[in-house]
């Protein structure tokens, strides 16, 4: 993780609330404050006052960060300033006339703001009149980066000059990497009645019904004073036959205070549809709107009878501790049998967990069978005993994207547990990784390690011994975190001069996978994309790994700097970071999964470029955790692109809360069996066209996996030429997500895809 880039999305909540997705409907009832900004970096109290000349500061566009106009992607103060004239028009025009509010969009990553040199508000909160300006704004614990800024003044306030100009100055602080005004609607305008209703929909939400999905909406009267009256518009969209299903109009009526509630059924639907709400109350210039898309599963009921499923090849050193949960699926109670076991290895029949040590190295290959009262099922797995871990790319869970820096030893185990209980490990998840949070805080008065030197954790992890034994008992693998720095990204004690010592305590601890995050020893460097200076520190901790007794994957975090996809396994690496960090938007997924061919011819057995853990379900980076943003349809795209591009697959959310959807990605064998391929070999773009684009992976067996990604905001209508995938005499073509032959293609493919939508389809030229 990046601290700077990480902190700035710990705000999202549960509810989407108030302002965010309000249109305005105005014409001359409001002043914009789109164009005429003027911009200075650097800090001066004198930038706030009304009669200071910013006549030869730059002109800056407020839709899109300052480091995207050529300013820098560093900490520090910057300021902007705009000369408007505010009408009193505004007030007669307007229904609401007790307020005025300056609607200033997104600032990242804390403001305050000036009207006419007084002091009117910070971080998205008013301040009382005669406020003295400090800095401890720009000191919270968390940023704003993502909340709408909206500052409210009494239309008797004399610090509003009406009839006459103004002067906004807006202080900004920004961590580090992009910052400013950077996007929403600025403006000033009267209060609309609007502002005063609470809309609560947990976004992206449904109970999964017998017949299909439930999701309700609750509307909340915030003001005491008025009254509301209004509608509620709902329509269904088929986003592949572009038509609607289903338009309504639902009445609101609240009195001040009051609450209403409305609640919607679903029909289950085989593929994408999208729900809209408008929001319209008279008296208001504005209309309240959003959109999600309507949950579809389209991985089939697993049955009872059995499957054993990928990774279907494992690779460990001679002599270290061997762990190997099969991944079998199907009804419980089962029994494994195994034939051709190297010796050294014993069965847990019940369980079908693998544990001992090999001494001999060579390729084994073990034929595993499985029973249950239904039948069973029989598979060769591969077990490799030489040099190279992580034949397959890492899959399991990592605790920093819902839990952040509030992770605890109880939260670690839930996870595991859950791994079990929720069958994720019978597909093939296996490590529970810590993530950072569970060292003693760098400002702490307690040393970060005790006088012999030994890396010491905080209250919240009373034992890591323990905690490795339980996720070990379970058949699963542990994972932990640290950086090469003094500290790591949330301030904690890092490896930095402890490399050796640290990593003979995490062998001692039971680690199997650590991941080595950049972070503070960027402040001993000076070009952080230096190769020169990247390679040391992550070698000196690859050399540790290699020398313990124990078997360590080895995560390379370092945020695709220096080309680390070139030198990565030179240190080694068995995975490496080829970007900065994944949140759940559309946008910062897309940017970083589409943006991989150029570290393709890097990835392989042993090595992989690891894009960042998946945003899928319950996420959070700390205790408020909130749905992912993602639709449904980005959502199959995500998993789909993973497992093309041969990724690591990290879980990023809360297993105790998994829903029917999400479960319907994680536990589909083929799609796993993609990304678990024993090739290795990472998807390419292979075709693009009217913002559809092609990805091709071979596979093992002969066969091939083709994605097909509409990027567009439209739904397109796709037909893909199989010569581009080098086929001329025709092909089975197998629906991966729906687990079936579709037929047989001679020259093309055809599909309709929703906008953000993918097509996933194994092309079945061979056969085993």
């Amino acid at each position: 993780m990046q601290f700077v880039q990480n902190q700035k999305y710990l705000l999202h909540t549960v509810f989407i609330v108030l302002f965010t997705a309000i249109l305005p409907l105005f014409g001359q009832s409001a002043v914009p404050l789109t164009q005429g900004w003027k911009f200075h970096w650097g800090d001066s109290a004198r930038f706030a006052q009304p009669d200071y000349n910013d006549a030869t500061w730059d002109t800056i566009a407020v839709n899109r960060w300052w480091n995207d106009q050529g300013y820098p992607k560093k900490a520090g103060f910057a300021w902007y300033r705009i000369h408007v004239v505010i009408p009193s028009t505004l007030k007669q025009s307007a229904y609401l006339k007790d307020s005025l509010v300056f609607h200033l969009g997104k600032i990242d990553d804390f403001d305050q703001v000036y009207l006419n040199g007084h002091l009117i508000g910070e971080n998205n909160h008013a301040v009382p009149p005669n406020a003295v300006p400090t800095d401890t704004f720009a000191s919270r614990k968390h940023s704003l980066w993502d909340v709408p800024r909206r500052y409210a003044l009494a239309v008797t306030d004399p610090r509003i000059h009406w009839d006459a100009e103004n002067v906004i100055a807006i202080r900004v602080y920004n961590w580090g990497g992009p910052g400013g005004i950077y996007s929403g609607d600025l403006r000033i305008a009267m209060a609309d009645i609007l502002e005063y209703l609470q809309v609560t929909y947990n976004p992206g939400v449904f109970q999964k019904t017998a017949s299909g999905w439930e999701k309700q909406v609750m509307f909340r009267n915030r003001s005491r004073k008025y009254p509301m009256q209004g509608t509620l518009r709902l329509t269904v969209q088929d986003n592949v036959a572009e038509k609607t299903l289903r338009s309504e109009t639902h009445p609101i009526e609240l009195a001040p205070g009051d609450v209403q509630e409305m609640q919607f059924r679903f029909r289950e639907r085989s593929h994408s549809t999208t729900v809209r709400y408008v929001v319209q109350l008279e008296h208001s210039q504005q209309q309240f709107q959003f959109a999600e898309g309507i949950p579809y599963i389209l991985t089939p009921p697993h049955s009872q009878a059995l499957a054993l499923n990928p990774p279907y090849v494992y690779g460990q050193r001679p002599g270290h501790p061997f762990i190997f949960r099969i991944p079998a699926s199907g009804a419980r109670p089962m029994a494994f049998s195994a034939h051709g076991l190297p010796p050294g290895i014993s069965l847990d029949a019940r369980n079908g967990i693998l544990r001992g040590k090999v001494l001999q190295r060579g390729t084994y290959r073990v034929r595993v069978t499985v029973r249950n009262r239904y039948g069973s099922a029989s598979h060769t797995y591969r077990l490799v005993i030489g040099d190279t871990l992580a034949l397959t790319p890492p899959m399991g869970w990592n605790s920093w994207n819902v839990w952040g820096l509030a992770v605890t030893q109880d939260r670690v185990q839930a996870a595991a547990r859950a791994l079990v209980k929720y069958h994720l490990a019978d597909f093939g998840w296996q490590f529970v990784n810590v993530d950072d949070g569970w060292e003693i805080p760098g400002n702490s008065t307690q040393p970060g390690r005790a006088p012999n030197g030994e890396i010491l954790t905080n209250a919240k992890f009373p034992d890591m011994k323990a905690l490795g034994d339980s996720i070990h008992a379970l058949g699963l693998k542990f994972g932990i975190y640290s950086s090469p720095g003094p500290l790591t990204c949330g301030g904690y004690t890092g490896s930095y001069q402890h490399e050796d010592q640290d990593a003979r305590t995490f062998a001692r601890w039971g680690v199997d996978y650590l991941k080595y995050d950049l972070c503070h020893y960027r402040d001993l460097m000076k070009d952080v994309n230096d190769p020169a200076e990247l390679i040391p520190p992550y070698a000196r901790m690859g050399r540790a790994l290699r020398d313990v007794s124990r078997d360590i994957v080895y995560s390379i975090c370092e945020y695709g700097n220096g080309k680390v996809w070139e030198w990565g396994a030179r240190v080694g690496g068995n995975l490496w970071r080829t970007t900065g960090d994944i949140w759940d938007t559309w946008e910062r997924m897309a940017e970083i999964g589409f943006q991989q061919d150029k570290t393709a011819p890097y990835a392989g057995p042993g090595h992989w470029n690891d894009p960042d853990m998946l945003i899928i379900g319950w996420l959070g980076w700390g205790n408020n955790l909130h749905y992912t943003r993602l639709t449904p349809d980005e959502q199959y795209t995500h998993i789909s692109l993973w497992a093309l591009l041969s990724a690591p697959l990290l879980l990023g959310c809360d297993l105790e809360r998994l829903d029917a959807f999400t479960l319907n990605l994680i536990t589909n064998p083929e799609i796993i069996a993609i990304d678990q391929d024993a090739l290795g070999y990472q998807a390419r773009t292979v075709w693009e066209q009217d913002s559809v684009r092609a990805y091709l992976k071979k596979l093992a067996d002969g066969n091939l996996a083709v994605g097909l990604f509409n990027l567009a905001s439209q739904t397109r209508k796709v037909v893909f030429p199989l010569r581009v995938a080098g086929i001329q005499q025709g092909v089975e073509v197998r629906d991966v997500w729906r687990r079936q032959t579709v037929g047989r293609a001679q020259q093309e493919i055809s599909a309709t895809i929703p906008s953000h939508g993918v097509y996933l389809v194994k092309l079945l030229k061979a056969r085993k």
